[in-house]
């Protein structure tokens, strides 16, 4: 018999996990946050998950609260073995934890306990790792504290930014679903509870991490662009206007060419190169605040960039991002 199945989940990420839940058991309902405005028009708009699951036909609940006790009857009135959450974004209490069965399963986006919390797609390529993948663990009330019952590890592309590492680690989040939630069902595979000591953390993304600074190294300038697109990006100053850099590039980096930290050093055809703590560090998708993106070499033609020029406030502040290490003040499961 088909074990009876709830499904929790949001985003885009989580819909190939929603479509792996049904191949193996009886999907009876799915949670999603409440549709939001979005859009120059705001107008109110599903998540994905909700889409997907109309589709599939599973009625979809979306409870403003989670603490209230509506999540908890809803789910004990549809007797299911166990819930799957994927990209959730709500902390789930201890009562919704323990009505299915077998418990709350969650896919979680990291090699736990590394990068534990909101954004731990973001953060493996913040922090510079050259590896990342995706966690099956029970849930309990930690933040990611679960026991893991497996894993699946991936190598991090030299110019793969979290969108496209977003996009393959889905994939493995529906693989490990598929393949290895029955052998949890079946009690086959046995938890193994995380070491602490090994922990670092994923906090949400802000707005103010965007600034370049270019008297970081050229290899964590490159991390960031990777790392923060498509939000919230990353920018600069050329004079008095903001300059978004869309993608970067450490490959052919020129050697021996002296710079101050934001001055660029040598233009080529598709790079704008610019002085870094320890080498250069190249642009090669640009737009100006408010006209549109281009790759460098349509940038040029429209807005030279010569040798010399500095990029950056005249008095730039740190902006560094927040250790790994620190603890969130939020995140979602």
């Amino acid at each position: 018999m088909r074990p009876r199945a709830v499904f929790f989940g949001t985003p885009r990420f989580a819909v190939p996990s929603l479509d792996a839940l049904t191949e193996i058991a009886d999907v009876v309902g799915v949670v999603a946050q409440p549709d939001k405005p979005a859009g120059r028009g705001n107008v109110m708009t599903p998540p994905a998950v909700k889409v997907r699951a109309m589709e599939l036909g599973v009625p979809v609940f979306q409870p403003v609260k989670v603490r209230d006790g509506a999540l908890e009857q809803w789910l004990r009135e549809r007797e299911v073995d166990v819930a799957l959450v994927v990209a959730y974004g709500r902390i789930l209490p201890l009562a919704v934890l323990q009505t299915p069965k077998h418990g709350c399963v969650n896919v979680h986006g990291s090699i736990l306990p590394k990068f534990r919390g909101a954004a731990p797609i973001q953060w493996s390529i913040l922090a510079m790792e050259a590896q990342t993948g995706v966690t099956l663990m029970q849930m309990d009330e930690g933040m990611d504290t679960g026991a893991m019952l497996s894993v699946r590890v991936t190598d991090i592309g030299e110019d793969e930014t979290s969108e496209a590492l977003a996009i393959r680690l889905s994939a493995m989040g529906a693989a490990i679903v598929r393949e290895d939630l029955p052998k949890y069902l079946r009690g086959e595979l046995a938890p193994v509870e995380q070491d602490n000591a090994l922990a670092t953390m994923a906090p949400m993304l802000t707005k103010e991490m965007e600034t370049l600074d270019f008297r970081e190294s050229a290899k964590k300038l490159h991390a960031k662009v990777r790392g923060l697109k498509p939000w919230p990006g990353t920018s600069t100053q050329l004079g008095t206007r903001r300059l978004i850099v869309h993608e970067s590039t450490l490959r052919d980096a020129p050697t021996l060419l002296a710079g101050a930290p934001g001055e660029v050093v040598r233009v080529d055809k598709d790079v704008v190169w610019v002085a870094t703590s320890d080498g250069a560090f190249g642009l090669t998708e640009l737009q100006l605040e408010g006209k549109k993106r281009l790759r460098v070499k349509d940038f040029l033609a429209g807005h030279p960039i010569r040798v010399g020029t500095i990029l950056a406030p005249a008095d730039p502040s740190p902006t560094i991002p927040p250790d790994p290490s620190e603890e969130p003040k939020g995140g979602a499961q």
